[in-house]
């Protein structure tokens, strides 16, 4: 789902005040125990061949296309550490 820029803009300028957030439960103390600090893997820059179709088909799939690469290689790697 795309945003235009106008309508960011519009959103921005409103005031919290606007908010409507009673569908939204109020986080107590308990949720605030229960949470667990994750710490995000840090990416590392590696130069690497692929193949050219395999490299022009996720560019086809447009930005972030190297974001979806490392998630199909993490996605392998979790499978295979399972057997």
């Amino acid at each position: 789902m795309s945003i235009s820029p106008n309508r960011v803009r519009t959103l921005a300028e409103r005031s919290d005040d606007t908010i409507d957030y009673s569908d939204i439960p109020q986080l107590d103390d308990r949720f605030f125990e229960a949470a667990e600090l994750v710490q995000l893997m840090g990416k590392a820059q590696v130069t690497m061949r692929i193949d050219s179709d395999v490299l022009d088909w996720f560019r086809a799939q447009g930005k972030g296309y190297q974001t979806r690469m490392n998630a199909v290689l993490k996605a392998y790697m979790i499978t295979q550490s399972k057997r």
